[in-house]
């Protein structure tokens, strides 16, 4: 797992995130898989284009890319956002590793075009590489404030199952031997 603070536990208890959820389940499912999160509150695209090579090195079967929330928060570039995930989508590939891209929506702070351009990132990558997406985390519950922390960025721990159940689907036909 390559995110954010969204996968990184960020204001949660440690071990109370969607990821250690997700470790859980697979390890139900198919033992054969271990999940290391490897998510660093605030990462951009950049970041985790920069630390990937060192992740690679440990040769993952699948990696889950969760990252660009913060790109678009901070109104960065959406082109260097897709020339960033899509480097890593290729350093994945080329390491032999699967890959599960996971969508995430923006606010309009930057405007609607911004917003349409920074999601349809996400869909094209996918499909021009023929790699598994999870299209929205948040799907379901983005809109519900009660489920967020004070920040209304955050997801509160009672709103984590629900990122597992919207990554899961995704995942799962990639966990395989």
């Amino acid at each position: 797992m390559v995110g954010d603070s969204l996968s990184a536990e960020y204001g949660l208890a440690r071990g109370s995130g969607w990821v250690k959820l997700l470790a859980d389940r697979v390890a139900a499912d198919t033992p054969q898989y271990n999940v290391a999160n490897a998510s660093i509150s605030g990462d951009t695209t950049s970041g985790g284009r920069t630390r990937l090579a060192a992740l690679l090195r440990e040769a993952p079967a699948v990696v889950v890319l969760e990252l660009g929330a913060n790109d678009g928060l901070r109104g960065l570039s959406v082109d260097a956002m897709r020339d960033n995930l899509q480097a890593m989508v290729d350093a994945c590939r080329k390491s032999g590793a699967r890959v599960l891209l996971v969508g995430i929506h923006v606010p309009p702070n930057y405007g609607d075009a911004y917003a349409q351009q920074f999601y349809a990132v996400y869909t094209t990558l996918a499909q021009r590489n023929h790699i598994a997406l999870a299209p929205f985390l948040l799907d379901g519950f983005a809109d519900r404030l009660e489920l967020f922390q004070a920040d209304h960025i955050h997801p509160l721990a009672i709103a984590q199952s629900r990122m597992v159940d919207n990554v899961w689907p995704h995942l799962k036909p990639l966990l395989r031997p």
